[in-house]
């Protein structure tokens, strides 16, 4: 591919106004042709020659998820192109204002979608098919723990992780962001008299929890929710205690399409290298990954363990 080497040849592609309004959205947010094709109200052909030519001149890539393709600015791109980017879109903000208010409608249409799941599935959770939930990756799961320790179990839903955990550990933080799971959840915990299992409506992405506040961290088949995945992993990191764990369950990468209507899916499961990638990435030592589930019928769906370890601040005199 051929690189934009000189500020001249960026300016360029950012006199084509469609080329900057493109720009402009990705700074903000990954998104497919077909999101883009709605907050631009233009024909798929008109964005995907402008996207090619991006691509091109290597400010924008592109990644395959399933059948659907995402696009997003480039990651280390120069700080010079940064710079001259966020000036272009300084420049016409008002111009794009309304970009932007139609990309704000398509996030709160993703969050609403998995939202409206959700708390469709509220109290039935553990009756339902849930893809990649098993008592064989559970057992996997718990065999890593062990009390005392307060332990924050993020994407939650109704906590059955949780509530086998909470009979043994000290205190167990559940995060959810529907409000419903959240309400059933509670009342299962009082139900089952466990006054040390407490549920907070929240986003694992911004977990509503202080820093290095919990010994262990689960993302139980929650990851593929996540928008971000990448943030979710480096919430987990802040809110551990030094040499605390973060324990991931997920899907291993598949093609079944299918999953994002039913099950609210963002992300159809991860390769083994993606999970070590946000793990590594996020600052975890000791990062180990495998399958740990397979199952036997269609869609044949794999679950993946992987679990990283918080290193120890070195070096530091006591007091």
């Amino acid at each position: 591919m051929r690189s934009v080497n000189a500020s001249w040849e960026l300016l360029k592609l950012l006199a084509d106004p469609t080329r900057l309004r493109i720009l402009a959205l990705l700074l903000r947010e990954e998104l497919s042709v077909a999101e883009l094709q709605d907050i631009l109200g233009m024909a798929q052909s008109r964005i995907s020659s402008q996207l090619a030519l991006l691509r091109q001149a290597d400010l924008v890539s592109d990644r395959r998820d399933g059948k659907k393709a995402f696009y997003s600015l480039r990651s280390g791109l120069p700080a010079a192109q940064l710079n001259l980017l966020r000036a272009a879109w300084d420049a016409v903000s008002p111009e794009l204002a309304e970009d932007q208010s139609n990309l704000d409608r398509i996030l709160a249409r993703r969050r609403a979608h998995q939202e409206q799941y959700f708390n469709l599935i509220a109290g039935k959770l553990g009756r339902n098919y849930c893809p990649g939930r098993s008592w064989q990756a559970i057992g996997h799961l718990a065999l890593r723990l062990a009390p005392p320790i307060v332990v924050a179990d993020l994407g939650a839903g109704e906590g059955l992780i949780s509530q086998l955990l909470a009979r043994r550990v000290t205190q167990v933080w559940c995060i959810d962001n529907s409000s419903r799971m959240v309400e059933v959840g509670t009342e299962l915990a009082e139900k089952n008299g466990l006054s040390n299992l407490t549920y907070r409506l929240g986003d694992i992405e911004q977990v509503p929890l202080p820093d290095a506040s919990v010994d262990v961290a689960i993302l139980s088949q929650a990851l593929h929710h996540a928008q971000h995945p990448q943030t979710a992993v480096r919430e987990a990191f802040r809110i551990l205690r030094e040499s605390g764990q973060l324990v991931v369950l997920d899907l291993k990468e598949h093609t079944f399409e299918k999953a994002r209507d039913l099950y609210a899916d963002v992300w159809l499961g991860f390769k083994e290298t993606a999970l070590h990638g946000f793990l590594r990435q996020a600052g975890f030592e000791q990062v180990e990954v495998s399958i740990v589930a397979r199952e036997e019928g269609e869609p044949g769906f794999e679950t993946v363990l992987a679990s990283g370890v918080k290193p120890a601040v070195t070096g530091v005199s006591p007091p």
